[in-house]
């Protein structure tokens, strides 16, 4: 037998190529998306394995014939035979089971998903890129169960008010949640100033300084399990922000573009100019008087056939946006970095050039010693702020001006006052709010294993926060027929800062106890506070283009002036047993120490029991073909609130106002009261977890119970004291209960096409349990027992008298006349019933689209517009109102005024349940669609994006957008904006 030497060569070429080792390369995709972070190793080899870099690319060694196994968690581990290839890409296919291997961020440790007794929501940045916003909370709005938050304005740099389970405490300012960004605390109690954010409904929240753009995660810690470690700063709930990491691979810059416009998405319906004078007229005949000499707009003053729609002239405007963030991230799998910078600019629709101004920059680096003792992660954020805009809102004038008001500008381009007959409500563009903020986080954890399973780690955070805020009222703002010059002519200032340091050791013992695995945590928190604030005006000046300089000003006063120092100091614990993965209970305990309270009831304890039982690892169970998951858990526990503000319990004095006899003396502004304590909360939770065919449909039910005691309030004092409040405990019990549902659904999952659906929904009930002495307190008229916090105590409507067409109220205590308070008894609850969100995710090949339904159920104010008749617009509907004896009407009786009876009948109309409607709505909250586009080029990724926010509103509520909390202000805008991506 013989071969031929072309066999022998060929089969020596073919040895060398079976097992001779080379470099393959590919990348790591959804199917749409590059996937950084992606594990690739090779099958039975140790030692093999690589990382995916930004772009979803890798190499690694390999031979021709190994097998390499792709895993990351969510999506299925993949077994890929290399079978020569030498470029290898793939696509990873979720896996919903895996995802209750993820491990989820508890603030001092984490927990697998399928494993946590508490109750923690979560979002990650896959939810926050898709949304065109620059507010922390706007992420998390409808897209959490349990957790309620409503803008207050659509004005740039404005707040958002957040609720967390409901309202625990009695005062406003009592019930924000605790932040912290990579473990430090970040104070959210108000940088601004009353006298000169004047343009939003609530003063400055310095939340607006976080930037989204670096965001990797949000969970919202909610019930006793979850929030007691936090002790006195968890009665509210915790909010964990975790900044974006770098990732090892090769160095990946990635820059975001983006551009797009804001608008109003939903005016009032106002009567027109024909409509508006019929209204009129008919007031003047109704109250059989003639026209008056200021009656302008019907006395042939003004132009009776001019129609202006002022809504659009003065709030519909386009504001401008845009986008640009860039990061550079990489590293060894010992040492990874990024560094990111975003910068962001948004005009406004109001008439006039104003911007809003963001930019900052985030670093983190991440280090692991070669025996993996050590680690060592550094994280330092810092934004600017600055904002332009007038220092009045338009929405008020846009809504009351008549429609027939004269045109804004002369013929040559000055403002126009028409003789001096009306106040130009451009003259408001003179007043401006400009602001101006920078604000630093850093964080620096350490850790170090001293021998298996027991580490000890330390945890340095610091804080700094500067805001300067200035408005001004120059002359300019009056009609000049009143001859008012700059000597009339204020400036307002408003400069806080705030700084605050924290150490946090931290000692953590694991050890596997035969089927158990028992987890021990202790440590500390030391924590220092200073703010100071300086508030003044300065009014008098010879020339308005002095406004901005105080020393020009021919008087200046200090309107307010402290520095405060708070000192916090606590120790906590963990004890978690989990036992043969099916037992787990989890205590977690922490006294808290605070320098708010004085001698005796400065130190407080704070604790906290969890249970779960994994019923879907019983053996009776675990092989089910269709319940692939089930949990039962439970938690019971305290957690308090030290919300009150610094040297409270302290008799305290500031500056008088005047002078004595040439001298500035001090006046007591608060008693000494050192025996009130801490707020307490006491939470009680039962929830129910379901995964179905291999978690493909997973859903959860919470019940929660918290009951808030001890609150800390103002007791009215008499007149005589001198003082009107004593700050002190409250003997009153808020209870808020509620159901949180979720449901996350795998519909569909293909290669080449996926869809998913995520809904959360949440009912909640808050009620005030007990308050001894209410009805003899000054809370008399404002909560009632048995009824929720957020309720309005109103006048009952009874309908129009067809005789007289005057609104007529309930005479509770038939004394023959509408008196307050005793005719004032009706409540209406303004908590929302219900709400939630429905969020669908579909991928088509390179294509992605992601939409956002928000809905709540809720009643809120009609928009007070004032008795019709006077010279203010009012709205359509209001033309059904009652002209002769008989009439069915809506409305009454139109007057100009001088019909005394109709305008008291409008004022405890307004202050009446007729006030209240129907506010619910459905919200096309956020929608992003993205594509990947094909470049075939290894080293760049380019995907194009469009988005857009508050897309489309569906309501009965006629009086503008339906989300408020104050009348009078812009609405949040609808946004829409497109961008581009390129990775490389």
């Amino acid at each position: 037998m013989s071969f031929s030497s072309s066999f022998a060569r060929n089969s020596v070429q073919q040895f060398k190529s079976t097992f001779q080792q080379h470099q393959i390369q590919g990348t790591i995709s959804d199917g749409s998306d590059p996937m950084p972070g992606v594990t690739i190793s090779i099958k039975s080899k140790t030692n093999s394995s690589t990382i995916s870099d930004y772009n979803g690319q890798y190499k690694l060694s390999t031979f021709p014939n190994d097998t390499l196994v792709i895993s990351y968690i969510g999506f299925k581990t993949l077994i890929v035979p290399i079978n020569g290839r030498q470029i290898v890409d793939v696509k990873l296919i979720y896996d919903t089971t895996a995802l209750q291997e993820v491990r989820i961020n508890a603030g001092y440790y984490s927990v697998k998903e399928s494993e946590r007794t508490g109750n923690i929501a979560r979002i990650t940045s896959k939810d926050i890129e898709t949304q065109p916003v620059t507010n922390v909370l706007a992420t998390m709005q409808g897209r959490m169960a349990g957790v309620n938050i409503i803008q207050n304005t659509g004005v740039p740099g404005g707040g958002f008010d957040i609720k967390i389970r409901g309202q625990n405490s009695i005062r406003a300012e009592g019930n924000a949640p605790l932040y912290l960004i990579d473990g430090v605390p970040y104070a959210s109690e108000t940088i601004g100033y009353n006298q000169t954010a004047t343009i939003y409904p609530t003063t400055t929240s310095p939340l607006n300084s976080i930037n989204p753009d670096s965001i990797e995660s949000i969970e919202v810690l909610k019930d006793a399990d979850a929030t007691a470690i936090y002790g006195s700063r968890g009665a509210n709930g915790v909010v964990l922000i975790t900044t974006k990491k770098g990732k090892a691979g090769k160095t990946t810059f990635r820059v975001n573009a983006s551009t797009g416009t804001g608008t109003v998405g939903k005016f009032m319906k106002l009567m027109d100019t024909s409509q508006y004078l019929a209204m009129r007229n008919q007031a003047f005949q109704n109250d059989g008087i003639p026209f008056n000499s200021w009656d302008y707009d019907v006395n042939g003053t003004w132009d009776q056939n001019r129609y202006t729609n002022w809504q659009k002239e003065l709030i519909g405007g386009t504001s401008s946006i845009s986008d640009l963030q860039a990061s550079i991230s990489g590293g060894s799998e010992r040492t990874q970095f990024l560094i990111s910078s975003s910068y962001h600019t948004e005009s406004t629709v109001f008439p006039g050039d104003f911007i809003y101004k963001k930019g900052g920059s985030q670093i983190n680096l991440n280090h692991r010693s070669e025996d993996n003792k050590f680690n060592l992660t550094f994280s330092a954020g810092y934004n600017l702020q600055n904002n332009d805009q007038p220092a009045f809102d338009f929405t008020f004038d846009s809504r009351s001006l008549p429609p027939n008001a004269p045109k804004l500008y002369t013929s040559q381009g000055d403002l126009n006052w028409e003789n001096g007959t009306w106040d130009n409500p451009l003259r408001n563009l003179n007043a401006k709010f400009e602001s101006s903020t920078n604000d630093l986080v850093a964080n620096s954890v350490l850790s170090y294993e001293l021998i298996s399973g027991l580490t000890i780690k330390g945890s340095f955070g610091y804080t700094s926060l500067n805001t300067t805020e200035t408005r001004t009222a120059p002359s300019s703002l009056f009609n000049p027929i009143y001859n008012i010059t700059s000597a009339n002519s204020s400036l307002y200032l408003n400069n806080t800062g705030r700084s605050s340091w924290t150490i946090e050791p931290q000692i953590n013992w694991e050890k596997q106890i035969g089927l158990g695995k028992l987890e021990i945590l202790f440590g500390s928190t030391f924590q220092s506070q200073t703010t100071s604030r300086l508030f003044q005006i300065g009014t008098g000046y010879s020339s308005n283009s002095l406004i901005y300089n105080l020393g020009s000003a021919n008087y200046i006063k200090v309107l307010f002036n402290d520095e405060t120092l708070y000192k916090y100091q606590a120790f906590f614990g963990r004890i978690n047993y989990n036992f043969n993965q099916r037992y787990i209970i989890n205590l977690t305990g922490r006294r808290d120490g605070s320098s708010r309270f004085g001698s005796g009831n400065q130190f407080a304890n704070f604790a906290a029991i969890g249970a779960a039982w994994l019923i879907s690892n019983e053996n009776f169970i675990k092989n089910s073909s269709w319940l692939s998951f089930a949990k039962i858990r439970s938690s019971y526990g305290t957690t308090g609130n030290d919300q009150i503000g610094d040297y409270q319990f302290l008799n305290t004095y500031s500056n008088t106002s005047g002078k004595y006899d040439g001298t500035i003396g001090l006046e007591p502004t608060r008693l000494y009261n050192a025996n009130f304590g801490w707020e307490t909360s006491k939470k009680l939770e039962v929830a129910l977890e379901l995964g179905f065919f291999k978690d493909r449909l997973f859903t959860t039910a919470s019940w929660y119970q918290n009951r808030s005691s001890n609150q800390l309030v103002g007791v009215p004092l008499p007149g005589t004291t001198g003082f009107t409040v004593l700050q002190s405990n409250l003997d009153a019990t808020i209870q808020n209960r509620g159901l949180e549902l979720t449901l996350r659904a795998n519909n569909f999952s293909r290669e080449n096409f996926t869809w998913s659906t995520n809904l959360n929904l949440t009912f909640a009930r808050n009620k005030l349990l007990s308050f001894p002495g209410l009805e003899s307190s000054t809370y008399n008229q404002q909560y009632r027992i048995g009824q929720p916090l957020n309720i309005e105590i109103l006048y009952q409507y009874k309908g129009i008298n067809p005789q007289t067409g005057i609104y007529e109220f309930e005479d509770i205590n038939k004394d023959g006349k509408i008196t307050f308070p005793e005719d004032r008894q009706k409540t209406a609850d303004l908590t929302p019933k219900y709400y939630g969100g429905i969020q669908n995710q579909l991928r088509y090949k390179r294509w992605n689209l992601d939409f956002l339904f928000q809905f709540v159920k809720q009643k809120n104010h009609i928009y007070p517009m004032g008795f019709a008749g006077q010279m203010s617009n009012q709205p359509k509907v209001k033309m059904d109102s009652w002209q002769v004896p008989t009439d069915i009407a809506e409305y009454q009786i139109y007057t100009t005024g001088y019909n005394s009876d109709v305008v008291t009948a409008e004022y405890l109309y307004n202050r009446s349940d007729a006030s209240i409607t129907d506010a619910s709505y459905i919200r096309l909250k956020n929608i992003s669609l993205s594509y990947q586009l094909p470049l075939n080029l290894n080293a760049i990724q380019c995907k194009i994006t469009l988005q857009s926010q508050n897309t489309l509103t569906f309501t009965k509520y006629k009086d503008g957008d339906p989300e408020f909390t104050s009348a009078g202000y812009l609405p949040p805008l609808r946004v829409i904006t497109a961008g581009v991506q390129l990775t490389f």
